[in-house]
């Protein structure tokens, strides 16, 4: 089924701005979402990760849109329907060196304030006069 105007143009900041998370670094869906201007969407970043290509050829894939990198707002590698698509992030993750661990409930998490990636406005938007700073703490934002 072919995406709507708006749906592409949506999926597309959401891959460019997951595209500027750097190597090493998390950030939840909410953050994600209000960094492409739509706070109130955190949701459908992650459908749109989910929705990320696998083939090599397309604009944004697997390889190009680090999806690993995005996880929600209470620190935790989301829940899939299959146990090895948690792991395998956590496994992404851990090769870029970030510290996976695993809480009480078996949930895989990891720590926003050392691995937490949450400037104000994306990098590349920087020349637009606006810092981004990185925060010590995760966002409160909503999966």
């Amino acid at each position: 089924m072919a995406r709507s105007e708006e749906a592409q143009a949506f999926f597309h900041a959401v891959y460019s701005a997951v595209q500027e998370i750097p190597h090493g670094k998390v950030t939840s869906y909410g953050h994600i979402a209000k960094l492409v201007g739509t706070p109130q969407r955190p949701r459908q970043v992650g459908v749109c990760l989910k929705h990320l290509p696998v083939d090599p050829s397309a604009r944004f894939n697997h390889e190009n849109v680090p999806w690993q990198r995005v996880i929600n707002a209470k620190g935790v590698i989301s829940p899939r329907s299959q146990p090895e698509g948690s792991r395998s992030q956590a496994a992404a993750l851990e090769a870029e060196g970030v510290v996976v661990t695993t809480g009480a409930l078996g949930e895989l998490m990891v720590d926003f304030a050392e691995y937490g990636w949450f400037p104000r406005i994306l990098p590349s938007e920087e020349g637009d006069g606006l810092e981004s700073v990185d925060s010590e703490e995760g966002e409160s934002d909503e999966e």
